[in-house]
């Protein structure tokens, strides 16, 4: 029987899996120190892993295979997927956390049928109307900034919102160990009358809130990279937007600096003498660092890791897990849920 933290691995899921699952695996295990504390249920085909195990010692010692007989695929529709259910990759994972075998699960598979079943069989939290996901990227303090929801829940009402603030802000402290994190509203402007009813109302109940939560109020879209707020609100339709929009600019950004430096002779060798600055600055810049969104509001803790990730963005969303896994941010969002809920009843809040 394995001990430690247990992780539960969808070792089928995803653009390039299983290989790039176990050598994310292993590249974790052989560069996170939290590794050591680490161990894995691996779900998938056990003759495909097999050869693959072979060649990740450290993977192979702290895992356990169980064998399942198909997949979720990556164009599958979540009703597909669902009718699919038990006996693939996907589900067995996703059932081991409910069951008790691991504390989180992981999947670089396909986000709506991962979303369906995680949200099937785990449910949502008692005060939670509808489970989030949230997703960080790099800021200009060189932190990160953690944007909820991006993409589970098309439309929000005011209430909805306010219980993303308390979602995010728990996953932010369990993260990235800040005790304080502050929390922003999106919205099309700072100024109190901006906005539509929904920011409006929300904006309102978390500034009457007394549940101890740094909120500063309404950001805009620039404020997600400036780093102005460690935690931005907003419904699922606008956050996907703004992460797909981000995700499309730091690649632009990238190919125009290789061009750059790439034009001729005398750029080439500028580029060499500045190697360091450069290096910094493609680290700084690398979308992997920021892989591994969160499904926030479920009885248990699921992992998305992005279905395209290498190994190193793969073991970035491990490392994730691992801080979840070893936090108590559940137990903090279910007593700050309760305070939310009971200020609700107090003030005769209407979403």
């Amino acid at each position: 029987m394995l001990d430690g933290i247990i992780i539960s691995i969808d070792a089928m899921g995803g653009d390039n899996a299983p290989d790039i699952v176990i050598k994310g695996i292993e590249y974790f295990l052989s560069h996170e120190g939290s590794g050591r504390r680490a161990r894995f249920l691996l779900h998938g085909d056990a003759e495909a892993l097999a050869p693959l195990l072979e060649k990740a010692p450290r993977t192979r010692e702290r895992s356990e295979v169980y064998h399942t007989e198909s997949a979720i695929a990556m164009d599958d529709k979540p009703s597909q997927a669902l009718r699919k259910g038990k006996g693939t990759s996907m589900w067995n994972a996703v059932a081991s956390v409910k069951g008790g075998q691991a504390g989180v699960v992981v999947s670089a598979g396909n986000t709506g049928a991962f979303m369906a079943m995680s949200k099937l069989q785990l449910r949502a939290k008692k005060g939670v109307q509808r489970p989030a996901l949230a997703a960080s990227w790099p800021n200009l303090s060189g932190d990160m900034t953690v944007v909820l929801d991006v993409g589970a829940n098309v439309e929000c009402d005011a209430a909805q919102l306010a219980e993303f603030a308390v979602l995010g802000e728990a996953y932010y402290r369990a993260i990235y160990k800040k005790s304080e994190p502050s929390v922003g509203l999106l919205n099309v402007g700072t100024e109190e009358g901006k906005g539509n009813a929904v920011v409006k109302i929300a904006n309102e109940r978390l500034s009457q809130s007394q549940l101890g939560l740094n909120y500063l109020g309404f950001v805009e879209g620039h404020d997600i990279s400036k780093g102005t707020v460690d935690v931005v609100i907003t419904d699922g339709y606008t956050g996907n937007i703004a992460l797909k929009t981000a995700e499309g600019t730091a690649k632009l950004v990238e190919s125009f600096v290789k061009e750059a430096l790439t034009r001729n002779i005398w750029s080439k060798f500028t580029s060499a003498l500045n190697g360091w600055a450069l290096h910094k600055l493609k680290k700084k810049m690398d979308p992997r660092r920021a892989n591994g969104a969160v499904f926030l509001g479920l009885n248990g803790v699921a992992v998305k890791s992005h279905g395209g990730t290498d190994r190193v963005g793969f073991a970035n969303a491990l490392n994730i897990a691992m801080g979840l896994a070893e936090s108590d941010f559940q137990d903090v969002i279910d007593a700050r849920l309760d305070a939310l809920h009971d200020e609700d009843d107090n003030i005769g809040f209407i979403s």
